[in-house]
């Protein structure tokens, strides 16, 4: 029996105002998964922020059906340009997050346990981002 997983973990790489040179970027991570890669990172075009996000979900499938949880994410920046992370296709996405005026500066996430041998493992099954303050 194979058991997949798909999004593991989210990683956001931060810089200061929209203006700050990527290599000096700090990190903000979720708690993340054991299995997979980090994928290359995804930036928001020059000047611009993330201001929204949308989670790619697979539904819960009874019975011997491997379910894999989150699958993929999508993110607005502020100039409108958008960015799709290299996740897999399954799954539907839901509703656009409210936008974020100041960008997303916090993220919380619900992560499913390893539960070990002959068990589903899901991962990383849903994200909150918070706005940024004033």
């Amino acid at each position: 029996m194979d058991d997949d997983t798909a999004l593991n973990g989210i990683r956001l790489f931060c810089t200061r105002g929209g203006r700050g040179d990527k290599h000096e970027a700090h990190t903000v991570e979720s708690q993340s998964g054991p299995w997979g890669q980090w994928s290359p990172p995804s930036w928001c075009p020059e000047g611009t922020y993330l201001t929204r996000f949308s989670l790619r979900v697979e539904q819960t499938r009874r019975g011997l059906h491997d379910d894999m949880g989150a699958t993929n994410a999508r993110f607005a920046c502020s100039g409108g340009a958008h960015l799709e992370g290299r996740g897999l296709s399954w799954g539907e996405y839901g509703e656009w997050s409210p936008p974020c005026r100041k960008g997303l500066c916090g993220i919380q996430t619900k992560q499913d346990p390893v539960r070990g041998a002959l068990r589903d493992d899901t991962a990383l099954n849903d994200v909150r981002f918070f706005c940024c303050g004033r």
